[in-house]
């Protein structure tokens, strides 16, 4: 049963991600990624907080946390056009977005975490 909840928050966290990717951006930094990961990484802060207070069915945890989260954060996504980045000799735009993309995702949690104290 595991699988169904992990699969459904997966599809709709691809899909999200998916619906982000349209929004019409022609820059060579890739700054859709970076939102996405920031938000997910926010939203994964908010929902492990909310779970460590008040206890989630083990369904609702894999269907938020592994599925909805992991299908829409994009952080192989992000490796792939750091690297890019690198390779096309843009290594000072490749340093500034991992650093973004790891410290946003960062104060993305803590920000998450801290939400979650005040919704839930």
């Amino acid at each position: 049963m595991g699988f169904l909840f992990v699969g459904l928050g997966g599809a709709l966290g691809s899909v999200l991600r998916y619906a982000i990717s349209l929004i019409p951006y022609k820059q060579s930094f890739p700054l859709l990624t970076l939102i996405t990961n920031i938000l997910g990484a926010l939203l994964i802060g908010c929902i492990a907080a909310a779970a460590a207070r008040k206890p989630l069915a083990q369904n609702a945890v894999l269907f938020l946390k592994t599925g909805l989260c992991g299908g829409f954060t994009t952080f192989s996504t992000f490796s792939l056009e750091a690297y890019t980045l690198m390779q096309s000799g843009n290594r000072v735009a490749a340093g500034i977005y991992a650093v973004l993309s790891v410290l946003g995702c960062l104060l993305g949690i803590w920000i998450g975490q801290a939400l979650s104290k005040l919704l839930f």
